[in-house]
C-alpha cells in the first residue's frame, strides 16, 4: 500500500530529500511546477518505506489505508497528478537511475 500526500502539505521539501526513490512531486525543475498546489507521491513508484512521513514537519503524509475521513480523496488527487502528467511522473524516477 502507498502513501498520499493531504492537504496540509506545504511542500517545504523535507519528505522529497529523505525519499529513496524520487516519487515524490513536483520538483522546481518539473514541468507543471508552477501550477501545483502541493507536493504528490507516485503511487507507482512508492515502495511503502515511511520514510516520508517521519520527515514532514506537518503530518501530511499519510498510509492509504490510514488517511483521515476528511481526506481520503487526496488518494485519487495524488495518483492523478501523475496520469494527467507523464513527463513528471517520469522524471520522479530518474534521480536515482
Amino acid at each position: 500500500m502507498t502513501y498520499v500526500i493531504a492537504a496540509p502539505c506545504i511542500a517545504d521539501y523535507s519528505c522529497v530529500e529523505i525519499c529513496p526513490v524520487d516519487c515524490i512531486s513536483p520538483m522546481p525543475q518539473d514541468p507543471g511546477f508552477e501550477k501545483a498546489e502541493q507536493l504528490y507521491i507516485n503511487p507507482d513508484v512508492c515502495v511503502d518505506c515511511g520514510a516520508c512521513v517521519e520527515a514532514c514537519p506537518v503530518l501530511a503524509i499519510y498510509k492509504e489505508d490510514h488517511l483521515p475521513l476528511k481526506w481520503q480523496h487526496y488518494t485519487q488527487i495524488n495518483a492523478d497528478y501523475f496520469s494527467q502528467k507523464p513527463l513528471a511522473a517520469a522524471g520522479s524516477t530518474s534521480n536515482h537511475e
